[in-house]
């Protein structure tokens, strides 16, 4: 049972709501209960209760979440225990925000003593079999992920009458490096206090564990500073190097603490994100190649490397959209991302909306406007007040500045200036910006020849209107060429961006992109992306294997990151992937050589998973083969029973599946973390004795 430290969202256990009255303001919280009985059922119901005072919705009586983590590889298993009070069936719905690349594989309801398993299959077909049982008034359950957000995903689960039920919710995840460490986010929203609520995640790497930590609760809602009454008092057991365990379990009184310091009701239970950090120590070159029964995973993160010099240029939205909070956030953000640019880089600053400006940082007056300036919204061509129209190849744009003291105080300056206004030009913007790319490579400065690498951020907050979302990524994926060749990273700010546009245009552009949420934090959260890509270490990193070595994932990469990791896969058989890596770092070229070791974690199902992400990825960015990738996508899915974008989990009671044992079903290979054999009602094993064994287990296999 795997555990994930990357950034994730992760919502779980239920909500418990009155019907109609109750509407939760945060649409990722957990599960939600509502009840189906009509007023006069309800009426009813209250003088027929079981027993006196007893609950009118489901109350959840367990929640569990334990978690292991192989090799940056994680497999959680989310134990939730309910009853149903009422004499009627209620549908509840149990919603998990996963991340993007998170995939639930297993899915088990137990009801009345009996377990039955999900399996998978595509996402229609599987929202056809559960309309049916539920339609007849079967148990059903149907996991799948919305189309909108495809980081939810959501268990209907029909609960018949004065049942108890267990739900066992099993999702895998390669944890993602970012900032120098591997981060879990788990969000704890169970509506109430939880008598038996607790967390547990092993550790076990092939390198030493360093900077491990349980961080303060925060809210999940917004960045912020740590609070040390949030502290979530977690044991954290290091066995060895290798091998730690954090576990965290708040008894009822402190679940009403932490609540209270969250800022929401005591009654209601945590409403807030459980944190645990670390890294692992790295291979100073090459990386470290771990091999398993024929396949393979190369981690890369090469340390002790200097920053390669970078040409940032800015490309920000300054449209009437961004009027107000936006812009003032924008201006923060600015303010200090222009601080964190080193001596040896340089930047432009390029504002858009009817039209485009580049900044002339030392005379604001003397900057220049494409392909008209910028005196009133709407240009009619046929005016008398025609402005002379300005193109890319005769205007005289003003050149990147080094990021000295005294340019980043103009540059500051200007920043300050921005106003918003106009509409939302984007095509002629991205032109510009690689314009300005393509002038600084071909017309480099006598006095400083230094080859930098070029990085394009652009944010918007609305749509275009210049040009259709389609024609723009077409293009300027064609016009991103040659000297003017820039990746263009895409941030979509507030809700009226066009995420999915944004998206492919960064992905076709060897990008990627973000989306920064209209809050308070929407400062932090631009200063927390600039972060992410500020320490650019080499560029045009390639993966080089022997022709023996087949089914690879993604092996060509644009730029490597500090702080960041670079993870491929493949399948090399009987012998060994032996390979090389290069790249250009800030000396010229870098050819470097990884460690090579096996190791007993399923590098298989991490290939299969990590080969469903690049489909998923090249299908949303590509305009043809959408439908054989989706295909190859859905193929794997069904092969290694992972419920992802193109597929569902579906479990039927009583005919259409057979009863899994608890622990068969959670996960195959590998250890069971929670649940018994059918038939254990709520008995589990008690938390040290679960720990001891698990790691005397672990310990062997190393």
């Amino acid at each position: 049972m795997g555990f994930e430290f990357l950034k994730i969202a992760f919502t779980f256990g239920f909500v418990l709501t009155v019907p109609v009255a109750s509407f939760l303001a945060d649409r990722d919280q957990s599960l939600i209960v509502s009840n189906t009985l009509t007023p006069a059922a309800k009426e009813s119901e209250k003088e027929q209760k079981p027993f006196e005072n007893a609950p009118s919705v489901p109350q959840i009586y367990q929640l569990h979440v334990k978690s292991m983590i192989r090799n940056r590889f994680t497999h959680t298993t989310v134990t939730s225990r309910v009853r149903n009070f009422a004499e009627k069936a209620q549908e509840a719905v149990f919603s998990i925000v996963l991340p993007k690349s998170g995939f639930i594989s297993g899915f088990i309801m137990e009801i009345g003593g009996k377990n039955y398993t999900g399996y998978v299959k595509e996402k229609e077909e599987a929202k056809r079999d559960y309309d049916q049982a539920v339609t007849i008034g079967l148990g059903a359950a149907h996991v799948a992920a919305s189309a909108r957000d495809s980081n939810r995903f959501t268990v209907s689960v029909n609960i018949e009458a004065e049942a108890k039920a267990a739900f066992y919710l099993t999702y895998e995840e390669l944890l993602k490096r970012q900032d120098g460490h591997y981060e879990q986010v788990i969000n704890i929203h169970p509506g109430q206090p939880v008598k038996d609520l607790s967390v547990e995640v092993l550790i076990s790497e092939s390198r030493k564990i360093v900077s491990l930590r349980a961080l303060p609760f925060r809210s999940g809602n917004e960045i912020g500073t740590y609070e040390p009454a949030l502290d979530p008092r977690a044991d954290i057991i290091v066995f060895n190097d290798t091998t730690a365990i954090v576990a965290f379990s708040p008894n009822l009184e402190r679940q009403k603490q932490l609540a209270h310091f969250l800022g929401t009701k005591e009654e209601n239970g945590i409403a807030g994100q459980c944190v645990v950090q670390y890294d692992v120590e790295r291979d100073p070159s090459g990386g470290e190649v771990l091999v398993q029964d024929g396949y393979f995973v190369h981690f890369f993160a090469p340390t002790d490397l200097k920053p390669l010099p970078k040409q940032v240029v800015f490309v920000l939205d300054t449209s009437g959209s961004m009027w107000g909070e936006k812009i003032e956030q924008l201006k923060q953000a600015m303010l200090n991302i222009l601080d964190q640019l080193n001596e040896h880089d340089t930047l432009n600053l390029v504002e858009f909306n009817s039209n485009t400006k580049v900044w002339n940082i030392h005379d604001q007056g003397q900057s220049v406007w494409y392909p008209h300036k910028n005196t009133f919204y709407y240009y009619n061509q046929g005016s008398d007040n025609q402005q002379p129209v300005v193109t890319l190849e005769n205007a005289t744009f003003p050149r990147a500045y080094p990021a000295n003291a005294d340019n980043i105080k103009k540059a500051k300056g200007a920043i300050t200036a921005l106003k918003s206004e106009g509409s939302t030009a984007m095509f002629g913007a991205l032109q510009v910006a690689l314009r300005l790319v393509e002038l600084e490579r071909t017309q480099p400065s006598e006095r400083e020849p230094i080859k930098r690498q070029p990085i394009v951020i652009f944010l918007t907050d609305g749509q275009p209107t210049d040009l259709t979302t389609d024609e723009i990524i077409t293009k300027i994926t064609e016009f991103n060429s040659e000297a003017k060749k820039s990746a263009i990273f895409a941030l979509s700010f507030g809700d009226g961006a066009d995420k999915e546009f944004l998206k492919k245009l960064a992905i076709r552009n060897s990008g990627f992109s973000r989306h920064i949420y209209e809050a308070a934090d929407a400062s932090l959260q631009l200063q927390n992306f600039y972060r992410q890509i500020s320490s650019p270490l080499l560029s045009n990193v390639t993966f080089k294997y022997e022709s023996t070595t087949t089914n690879l994932t993604e092996t060509n990469f644009p730029i490597h990151f500090g702080g960041s990791e670079i993870v491929v896969a493949g399948f090399c058989g009987t012998g060994m992937p032996f390979s090389t890596v290069e790249s250009i770092g800030i000396d010229g070229p870098i050819s470097l050589k990884p460690v090579v070791t096996t190791t007993v974690s399923n590098m298989e199902r991490l290939w299969a998973y990590m080969s469903i992400n690049q489909l998923l990825k090249k299908k949303d960015a590509s305009d043809a083969d959408r439908e054989a990738l989706k295909k190859r996508a859905l193929d794997l899915a069904l092969k290694y029973n992972f419920v992802t974008p193109v597929s569902s989990l579906v479990v039927v009671k009583p005919n259409c599946t057979s009863a899994v044992d608890t622990e068969e079903a959670k996960g195959g290979a590998g250890l069971t973390f929670s649940g018994l054999p059918a038939g254990s009602g709520d008995l589990f094993l008690h938390s040290q004795v679960f720990q001891l064994l698990l790691c005397l287990l672990l310990l062997y296999m190393h």
